[in-house]
């Protein structure tokens, strides 16, 4: 059985080869902006903007419109002002989703999340009513032929790592927010690839899902994450690993 950790390794490999590069921008851009704007425009004392200019830089983007993202968020540069909304609701089988948002119009919106919930056998929530089942963490996901199991233990429990688990031919490594660069940098010193690392919710317990229950909750998923304001989507479905296989397809 398979879940969160095997959605994130699908996104990551979708976002490789996706060629709407200028949506992937938009909202990475975004990330950036509003990060600035609540921790300041140094991404060595803000956490969660060195985080978003590592992503943004991973998908590519120009250091220049990394700059102006930095910019706008500071307000160097003027620029639309959007705010962070979290929509939380429940898709099929009643898993729970967390779905953050940036937008300059709550209203359009929350409409047009309500209709993706709606038409993918799902509901939208009031606030609350999920969010406390997440827990933020960092998450890094390793191939098992790159490292034993001893020796990754022996890397990442001493940067700070607080879990380890193995999910096929997968390592998982769990840890603290604020351990999370320290966890990198151990890795990338022993030049270990990491197949995903993110700074991510998981879940504290998950909903099993088989067969065309399955397959209709990765739909919402894929029609929350196209949806040019969802920033993340959040859930914990469990469901046999061959279906997440055919979607990472």
């Amino acid at each position: 059985m398979a879940g969160h950790s095997h959605w994130a390794g699908i996104k990551h490999k979708k976002a490789a080869i996706d060629k709407k590069r200028g949506k992937i921008w938009s909202k990475l851009a975004r990330n950036i902006i509003m990060a600035a704007r609540s921790g300041g425009g140094d991404p060595a004392a803000n956490l969660q903007l060195r985080y978003a200019i590592e992503k943004a830089k991973d998908a590519n983007m120009p250091n220049d419109t990394i700059a102006r993202a930095i910019k706008r968020g500071t307000g160097e540069i003027a620029g639309a002002s959007d705010e962070e909304v979290v929509y939380e609701g429940y898709g099929p089988g009643g898993v729970a989703v967390l779905a953050p948002a940036l937008t300059d119009n709550r209203n359009r919106t929350a409409s047009e999340v309500r209709k993706i919930f709606e038409k993918h056998n799902g509901s939208l929530g009031g606030t609350g009513c999920v969010a406390w089942m997440f827990e933020q963490k960092g998450l890094i996901i390793i191939s098992s032929n790159d490292v034993s199991e001893d020796k990754l233990m022996e890397i990442v429990l001493e940067a700070g790592a607080e879990d380890i688990k193995q999910e096929g031919e997968m390592f998982e490594v769990y840890c603290p927010t604020d351990s999370f660069e320290a966890v990198k940098k151990a890795l990338q010193d022993a030049n270990i690839e990491m197949q995903v690392a993110e700074i991510t919710m998981i879940p504290q317990s998950t909903v099993k899902l088989e067969g065309d229950q399955a397959k209709k909750m990765l739909d919402l998923m894929e029609a929350l994450e196209d949806n040019d304001d969802i920033q993340n989507v959040y859930a914990n479905f469990d469901m046999p690993e061959e279906i997440l296989a055919e979607a990472g397809k």
